[in-house]
Order: structure tokens, then sequence, then C-alpha cells
């Protein structure tokens, strides 16, 4: 009886859903205490119920039953791909392994990663689309061999090929006579500086969403109850999912319980003024190391620079030389984190988030110190140099800082976790597995990503190489993780590194590399035999000179006045500083107010 009551009860559900409007079905579809696969199952039920209605009517209402027709059959369409869109989401389950086993100062690492690399795809279709299509229009055969060794060095060959600056032409191609025309000049300085703005931006937003959703978010604040006791989803029914959400669900709480139970421990004053003096020490010892490496790194590149203007040839030992300049970059970059990470341990900071960002502080003062020694290189006595095409010779410097960066990335997860996790599970087992070192891994992110929006200029499809780079490095990585590493023996909650990741990414590497690439545009002489700025003053002269061009041409009037009254009026730009730091604080003031009301809701709800 209950088995008919219940078929019977569904048949008339079906009936009641069938009569609704689509917005309204829809909603009581959501609001049912049921399943996704039930929902899914009635959902369909509905929708055959339409159709069966609307053949019995055809007769009558042809016309209103053809457009009813094609809308369901278009929702049936839209949701199997929503069904099956959710399965293919980038690297989502290998995430959530990660997240549910080692929480989330981990999980932040990969999702800076992913993040890097779908900012990768973005500025590699913009630079092949309006700068590589063109030219492979007008590009003459290769006439240089390759020997294989090119993909090392990233010179011989490649030096007459798409991916160096100095191939591009500066002619206006032309494929039809008195046809539209394509002037590589402004399309190439046009590319590379609409896409710094748009990065710009994404970082603005990137680094907004990240602060709103990990500082002023009010889930951020929910308390330990709440997290569970409602943030179970009863829509999982495979058996793997419930075991990786209930892991996930154990490691949330744990990392919150730790902030909670989190012990202030009191020093005497001996004890203070000790760790005092071992924090000092430690500083100066990572500072002076900072200042060696870029010592070393400067005078290599200079007597490297010699090598290669007096005699650059194709043989062997001087294609190893083009090496060691960027091997003895990412070695220095390699091995002193492994230095400071030893003295993060011997300060012994009371919580791992404290070790984490003194560690990253310094790997950032060191990287950041090698990237500025070598623009100055570059700048300074690279493009004074007698080499026929600078621009190349600094592409190719930079791809093989990449290139050599990136296979000691992967050295390092075999060195520093694989054959540590040896070590110690088989010769000093008090050691155990090694733990995921956060600061050294993202500030090789960082290093690389720097590197890249540098190279962008001199070595447009740099971002192409960064794809399949970074792609690697995630599959290494989580597979080194999930079988070398233990998780962090400190659970702790780092919902804001990720945040902390963005801003560096921002300040100092991004303006950084924005006042590198200002003075390249606007101060340096391009090479008078290369690339499509060759015989200007500057590279910012072909904008000039258009815009000479467009004042004698009446309908591009509003294109001449936008540049003298807003591109390049000091009164605009501070107009708009000035609007930014009001927004700021405007919104500082409202998140500190949020923050404040949701302190009290607390208080009220715990008394």
């Amino acid at each position: 009886i209950c088995i008919f009551h219940g078929f019977y009860a569904e048949e008339d559900l079906v009936g009641n859903l069938a009569s609704m409007s689509t917005s309204e079905r829809i909603k009581a579809i959501q609001k049912m205490p049921e399943t996704m696969k039930k929902k899914r199952e009635i959902r369909n039920k509905v929708l055959r119920e339409i159709t069966k209605k609307s053949r019995h009517h055809r007769s009558q209402h042809s016309c209103t039953q053809c457009l009813q027709g094609t809308a369901v059959s278009f929702r049936r369409f839209g949701n199997s791909l929503s069904e099956y869109f959710h399965l293919l989401r980038f690297w989502h389950r290998a995430l959530k392994m990660i997240g549910a086993k080692f929480g989330t100062s981990v999980l932040s690492y990969f999702i800076f990663l992913k993040w890097l690399l779908n900012f990768n795809i973005f500025s590699f279709l913009i630079n092949f689309s309006f700068i590589t299509i063109p030219q492979f229009v007008v590009a003459e055969p290769n006439k240089l061999s390759f020997t294989g060794l090119e993909l090392l060095t990233g010179a011989g060959y490649f030096q007459q090929t798409v991916l160096y600056y100095g191939f591009y032409t500066n002619a206006t191609i032309t494929k039809i006579k008195n046809g539209p025309s394509y002037d590589m000049q402004l399309a190439y300085i046009f590319t590379v500086g609409l896409y710094f703005v748009i990065c710009f931006l994404i970082l603005l937003f990137s680094m907004a969403k990240s602060f709103c959703r990990n500082f002023i978010n009010l889930k951020t604040y929910s308390g330990n109850a709440s997290k569970l006791l409602c943030t179970w989803d009863f829509n999982i029914t495979n058996e793997k999912a419930v075991k990786l959400k209930q892991k996930n669900l154990s490691t949330q709480i744990k990392e919150d319980l730790t902030e909670v139970n989190r012990e202030v421990v009191h020093f005497s004053a001996k004890e203070r003024a000790v760790r005092i003096v071992i924090h000092l020490v430690s500083w100066i010892a990572s500072l002076g190391t900072a200042v060696a490496a870029c010592a070393g790194v400067y005078f290599l590149s200079i007597n490297n620079l010699k090598l290669f203007v007096k005699g650059h040839k194709n043989d062997l030992e001087s294609q190893a030389a083009m090496l060691v300049l960027p091997f003895v970059a990412s070695l220095l970059n390699a091995f002193i984190p492994f230095f400071y990470s030893w003295l993060g341990h011997l300060e012994r900071y009371q919580t791992p988030g404290h070790h984490v960002y003194v560690t990253i502080a310094r790997n950032i003062i060191l990287k950041i110190s090698i990237v500025g020694i070598l623009c100055y290189y570059w700048v300074n006595i690279v493009a004074a140099s007698e080499s026929q095409c600078w621009e190349t010779l600094v592409g190719q410097d930079i791809y093989r800082l990449v290139l050599v960066n990136f296979i000691f990335c992967l050295l390092g997860s075999f060195f520093g976790e694989f054959l540590r996790r040896i070590i110690g599970t088989t010769f000093f087992v008090s050691l155990g597995p090694p733990e995921f070192d956060i600061g050294r891994n993202v500030l090789d992110l960082i290093y690389t990503q720097t590197l890249t929006w540098i190279g962008i200029l001199f070595s447009p499809l740099l971002p192409g190489i960064q794809i399949i780079a970074f792609s690697i490095v995630f599959y290494v990585k989580k597979v080194s993780l999930l079988m070398n590493c233990q998780p962090p023996r400190k659970v702790w909650k780092t919902a804001q590194m990720t945040t902390s990741f963005m801003f560096l990414l921002f300040f100092p590497s991004f303006i950084g590399v924005l006042s590198v690439i200002g003075v390249t545009v606007w101060r340096l002489k391009p090479s008078e035999g290369c690339g499509p700025f060759r015989g200007l003053p500057s590279m910012y002269a072909a904008v000039s000179e258009w815009i000479t061009m467009l004042e004698n041409h009446t309908p591009s009037k509003w294109v001449v006045w936008i540049y003298h009254n807003l591109i390049t009026s000091v009164l605009f730009f501070f107009i708009l500083s000035v609007l930014a730091l009001i927004i700021t604080y405007l919104y500082w003031q409202i998140i500190q107010g949020r923050k404040t009301m949701i302190k009290l809701l607390q208080k009220q709800i715990i008394n």
C-alpha cells in the first residue's frame, strides 16, 4: 500500500510541477529535501510530462507547442552540459584530495599555481593572436639548422623564429592592394601595453575578491558548532566523495580549533633577549647571503656579456657558456632557501604561520634582488653593448633562466622531497618524512612569473613555455606531495595565505616589472638592425609618430584629444590617484565596521 501511495504521490507531484511556470518549477525542485540524483529524476519526468501534453494538444496549439518543445530541448541540453561540466573542472579532484589530506596551507600553493597557469594561457592567446599570427604572413624561411641544443640555450635556430623580438618586421603588412593594412609597430606596443593594463586590473580584482572571501566574508567568522552541524552536503552519495568530504571537514575543524586553543607562551627577560639576538643574527645572515648572491650574479653576467660580444660561435663550448649564468642564478635560488628554512627552525617561532611568513619575506628579498640585478644588467649594460640585436639577447637570457629554473624545480622535488623521505624513513627514522615547504615553492612561482612578465616584450611567446612548465610542475608537485610528504605536524589555518601570495605577485613583482618595461619603452634606443622598432629613437616614438599623423586626419581628432588631455596629462593621473585613495579609505572603513558588527553579533550569540 505504501509503495502504491508513494507512486501516486509522485505522479501528483510531477503533474503539479508540469503545470507551473519554468521559474516556479525550478525553485520548487531546488527546495525539495532530496538528493541531487532524485531531483534529476523528478526533473526529467516533468520534462517528459510537458512534452507529452504538448504533443496531445498539437493540433490546437501547433505554434506554442513548437516553441515549448524547442525550449524543453534546449533546457535538456543545458542540463546535460551542466551535469558533465562539473566533472571537467581543471584539477578539481586533485585539489580536493590535497586540501583534505594536507589542509588549506598546502592547498593554497596549488590554487596559486592553477591561477598562474590560467593567467599565462590568457597571456599566450593575446600575444599569439595580435603579434605572432600577423608575423607568420610575412615571415621568411629559416635558413639556420636545428641541432637540438637550442631547446636548452634558446639560441641558434630559434633566433630566426617568432620566439624573439628581433625576428618581427617593422613594415606595414598588406596582403591586398589598396586593402586594409596592419602596422606591426603599433600592434606590438599596443598589444603589450594593453596586456599589462589588463594584468593590472585582473590582479587588483583578484586581490580584492580574495580579500573579501578570506577576511570579511561572514562564513569566515562562523562558529565551529555551525561548521560541524550545518556544512555537510547531503547530496553526496558516492562513497569516495563522502570519505574525501569527511577528511576535508575534519581538517578544517582541526585548523579552527588550533586558532581557538592557541596558547600564549610567556618568556623571561633572559629568554626574550636570547630570542631577539637569534632573530637579529638570522636576519643579518639572510641579508648578507642575498647581497653576496647578487654580487656574484652581477659579475658573472658582465663576464658572460664580454664572451658573447667578442666571439659568438655555435660550437659546444659557446653553447655551454650560455648556460653558466642561468645555472648559477638557479643554483642560488634553489639552495639558499634551504638555508633560510634552517634559520627559521633555529629561531623556533611559536606558530607555523610566523615561520612561513618570515621564510617568504627572506625568499622574496633574495629573488627580487637577483631579478633587480639582472634587470640593471639588461637595461644599462646589454642595451648599451655592441650587440647587433640586444633585445633578442635579453630574450635569450630570460628563456634560459626560465628553463633552467624549471629544471631545478623538478630536481628540488626529487632531492628535497623524495631523497629526504628515503633518509627520514630508512636511516634517520626520528626525522620522519618531510613537510611541504610552502614558502620556498611559492616564491619559485613568483620568481618565474616575474621573469615571464619581463620577457614578454623581448620574447612574446614566453607565456606558452610557462604553460607547459606550470602544467608539468603541478603534476610533479602533486605526486611528490602525496608520495613523499607528510601533513603539517602543527595544523594551522591559512585562509588568508592566497591573498598574501597575490599581493606579493602584485608588489614588488608586477610593479617592478612595470618599471623595467617603462624604462625600456620610453628611454632605451632600439637596435638598428632588428625588431619592429628599428630606426626609432625609442619604442614609444612609434605612438608619437602615429598621433602626429592623426592630427592631420579630421575623423580621428578625438583620439588626439584623448592622447593629449588624458594619457599624457599629469593632472588626470593625479585625480585618478586621489580618487583611488579615497575609495580605498572608504572601503577600508566599511570593512572595519563590518568586522566590528560581526564581533558584536558573535558576543550576543555567545551570551
